[in-house]
């Protein structure tokens, strides 16, 4: 609709559903440690598939979306997830995207992509067991590997999704790369983003686009792709002919054609991350009154450049 479009032409055209604020993963650009998330798993109580359903299609009516991702937390817990799959395919939107850390993908793959699912995000920090641990504080990467593997034998777009951290698991790069060409799916590196307890501090552990693409270079040779409007991520092909992409939230934003719109598991949408002020959504409201939501929400926008949130992306959706 024009009346929500701003004065840089952006618009709302994928929504982002948090289906909880829960994981079983305990990254550490995420939260803080063991206690947050065993804390959270207390007083997390999911709203029913019907209830998201309604407010995706009520939003819908207004905003006619091309895409839904759902996210969390880990979507994967949420237990009305193929149902809910279902339910929004069954509404009309065809494009139904998930990121996951992929732990417990193995055995949900096929029962998500019948439902309706097309395509996932799957988050890989490491292929190394004892750099997988110092991310992500659990053990068993194998189990995420054979729920890629499973998600490519569903059918589903596979890609995969690696923060980098420097000092940390930078030396991850060339293998994510190595696992990804096996598998020919495409990769895609995330500068670290100043969210929840890092939002001071996340310029320590910043990894680069330069220096990852330097530190890919000791291996492949590649040269850039063209951007497609409102990317989140630079792309580059080699000369073997795969892809890989970079997030580069620091070194090169991509606020100025964002389109996304976020609606967190208790109800409330935001129109960036960076925001701290969530804009409640009503089964009653009308037309108009959404109206006027979704335009706070747009106002929300950054100009330039992302300037974080002590708001943690487990609360509102990665």
């Amino acid at each position: 609709m024009a009346l929500l479009n701003d004065i840089y032409q952006r618009n709302f055209k994928t929504l982002r559903v948090s289906l909880l604020s829960r994981c079983n993963l305990s990254c550490v650009y995420c939260t803080m440690g063991e206690d947050e998330v065993k804390e959270n798993n207390l007083h997390q109580h999911p709203a029913p598939a019907a209830d998201l359903l309604q407010q995706i299609q009520q939003l819908q009516q207004v905003l006619h979306f091309d895409t839904v991702r759902l996210t969390g937390g880990e979507p994967l817990l949420y237990h009305e997830l193929t149902e809910l799959i279902k339910g929004i395919h069954n509404s009309g939107i065809e494009t139904i995207k998930l990121t996951s850390n992929g732990f417990l993908l193995e055995r949900m793959a096929h029962p998500m992509k019948a439902a309706g699912l097309r395509s996932i995000n799957i988050s890989l920090d490491a292929v190394d067991e004892d750099l997988f641990f110092l991310m992500s504080k659990r053990n068993q990467v194998q189990k995420v590997l054979n729920g890629i593997d499973a998600a490519i034998d569903a059918g589903l777009q596979v890609k995969l999704n690696a923060v980098i951290m420097k000092g940390m698991n930078e030396t991850q790069i060339i293998p994510l790369l190595d696992f990804a060409f096996e598998r020919n799916i495409s990769v895609r590196f995330l500068e670290i983003m100043a969210m929840g307890h890092l939002h001071e501090s996340a310029g320590k552990y910043l990894f680069t686009q330069q220096e990852i693409l330097q530190e890919i270079s000791k291996k492949y040779q590649f040269e850039k792709a063209a951007r497609a409007y409102a990317s989140t991520a630079n792309y580059w092909q080699t000369t073997g002919g795969h892809t890989f992409g970079i997030i580069a939230n620091e070194s090169e934003p991509f606020c100025r054609d964002c389109n996304r719109l976020r609606l967190d598991s208790n109800g409330n949408i935001y129109g960036c991350l960076s925001s701290n002020h969530p804009i409640a959504l009503n089964p009653g409201d009308n037309e108009a009154a959404l109206i006027s939501k979704l335009q706070q929400a747009m106002n929300q926008k950054q100009q330039l450049k992302f300037t974080g949130s002590e708001l943690s992306m487990l609360h509102i959706g990665g």
